[in-house]
């Protein structure tokens, strides 16, 4: 504990502005207040509350007294009667809109400042809460879209991930009090369906002998992946193994410079080893150290969307371009899951699954929201996911999702492939919220000059990040390319990737066979036209 101690005083001599704002008052007193706030009107919202306070419990203003409020949905388990509310609540005061997001979540934008007391009342009515899904807090904890239910699947995580949360949801002592946000993930099958390996705190499926359980990674964050921390976690012993980590990163976590703050540079200052041991020494010495990977497979999906599970059970893609969604869409999915006695389950790649019994897939297939949705079954749409942008977001550098949207439309006309996957991952700027890292083919938005020497909007392009059994980042291969002329690189690629894949072969498979030996610049010479 020494290092850790030592760690901390050296760098928390001067704390930032933020730290400053959580001592002024209690987060919670400013959501005990909320009714009286909306009515007072926005022009008496305190900076405090908008910037930091509100934030807390997923309420960002976002200018025009307008807001976006970001709903945890652990392990993306959405319940039709939940699914239904959202839907209701985007038509009536959401301009119809909703996104779903890579951490399995729903973000409502355009709710005014006046309705936001109201819109809480409602989502509380239903079972879904806004605590602490912003900020320096606890974000959603996201597992598998097939958790308890794939073929492949070894534990069962939605119960650990209740558990997990009874630590902290709701808890007014900890509430905005953490030096940074925290990302948690727990996956329990061989297929890594939710980018295992990108967050905070990452327990990943193992086995040591007869036992199944988790190898501790830690550490992750936008552009690193998470170490192993040579630990091995049984199910039981998860809580008291996640209790302890969040509790070392409270009370040693940096609080100077918020750009180093995330848990990944306490471990950078004192090294893992040192930061394992003190895990074991406070649950006892408990652990044994790390066991055998258990991830097996890659995540597959049909033409159709299909997916087979476990039970007589099956899924169903709904394929969601950039995450794009409607309240509309989301009420007539809450009915089609209800007629069909089926359940909805949202992915970190910004869609949906409709999980059912076998003998409900053609019904399910035969409602106009799949056949609308139909068309976007295809290798550049079914894995891709792209962040906010210049629309929403006032660090986007490009519009982003349209851009996504429209250079995936462009592939799939010009070089359509009935087999493969292909992971487009988009990111309006270098914060990095669409994980191009980890894509096959990832777009980090910029300026860049035209042909006639003009700024536009333009994209860094990555190849080769590895996103199923082991964590690796993409690098940067082509930079500042004008959007207009990256479709046609990104044409180029995906075009030999066809036509020298092996069967049934991923593009990450396919780049670690063929396109990983060569240099970038025979990467340019090979695709830069």
């Amino acid at each position: 504990m020494k290092k850790l101690h030592d760690a901390s005083a050296k760098r928390n001599t001067k704390i930032n502005k933020v730290e400053k704002l959580k001592e002024l008052k209690p987060a919670i007193s400013v959501l005990d207040e909320l009714e009286t706030i909306c009515q007072n009107g926005y022009e008496n919202l305190k900076d405090e509350d908008s910037k930091f306070f509100l934030k807390c419990f997923g309420l960002f203003d976002k200018g025009d007294e307008k807001f976006m409020i970001r709903l945890r949905i652990p392990g993306g388990r959405l319940s039709n009667e939940q699914a239904k509310a959202i839907g209701l609540i985007a038509k009536q005061y959401g301009e119809d809109y909703i996104d779903i997001t890579t951490r399995q979540q729903i973000e409502l934008r355009y709710i005014p400042f006046k309705s936001l007391h109201s819109v809480l009342q409602i989502l509380n009515s239903v079972g879904i809460t806004t605590f602490q899904t912003g900020i320096d807090n606890f974000r959603n904890i996201v597992t598998s879209s097939f958790d308890g239910v794939s073929k492949e699947s070894y534990i069962e995580c939605m119960p650990i991930i209740e558990d997990i949360q009874e630590i902290f949801l709701k808890r007014e002592e900890w509430i905005g009090i953490l030096p940074r946000k925290f990302n948690t993930a727990i996956l329990g099958t061989g297929i890594n369906d939710c980018n295992i390996f990108g967050h905070d705190c990452c327990f990943v499926p193992a086995k040591k002998g007869d036992n199944y359980g988790f190898n501790l990674f830690l550490g992750g964050k936008v552009g690193v992946q998470a170490m192993d921390s040579g630990l091995f976690v049984k199910p039981n012993e998860v809580k008291r193994v996640f209790q302890t980590i969040i509790e070392l990163f409270k009370t040693f976590g940096f609080r100077d410079n918020r750009n180093k703050n995330r848990l990944y540079f306490l471990i950078e200052s004192v090294g893992m080893q040192t930061f394992a041991e003190s895990i074991n020494e406070k649950t006892g010495n408990i652990l044994e150290t790390s066991g055998d990977l258990l991830l097996t497979q890659e995540h597959q999906i049909g033409d159709d969307g299909y997916v087979e599970l476990d039970n007589n059970k099956s899924a169903l893609l709904f394929s969601i371009p950039s995450g794009i969604f409607s309240g509309s869409d989301m009420i007539e999915a809450s009915e089609v899951a209800k007629n069909n006695s089926s359940e909805i389950r949202l992915s970190v790649e910004q869609s949906f699954y409709i999980i059912s019994d076998n003998e409900k897939i053609e019904d399910i297939k035969n409602s106009s929201l799949y056949k609308k949705y139909d068309k976007f079954h295809n290798i550049y749409f079914n894995h891709q996911i792209a962040c906010a942008g210049t629309a929403t977001c006032s660090f986007g550098v490009i519009p982003n999702k349209p851009d996504a949207i429209e250079m995936s439309k462009f592939l799939n006309k010009e070089v359509p492939m009935d087999s493969g996957k292909v992971r487009l991952h988009w990111s309006a700027c270098p914060k990095g919220c669409g994980i191009h890292g980890i894509a096959d083919i990832g777009f980090e938005g910029c300026k860049a000059k035209d042909e006639n020497g003009n700024f536009v909007d333009g994209v860094h392009i990555f190849l080769g990040g590895y996103a199923s059994f082991e964590a690796k980042e993409a690098k940067k291969v082509f930079k500042s390319i004008p959007l207009s002329r990256a479709k046609f690189i990104v044409k180029n690629i995906v075009q030999e990737y066809k036509e020298n894949k092996l069967e049934n072969e991923s593009f990450e498979m396919y780049n670690k066979r063929v396109l990983e030996k060569l240099d970038t610049q025979e990467l340019h010479d090979r695709f830069l036209t």
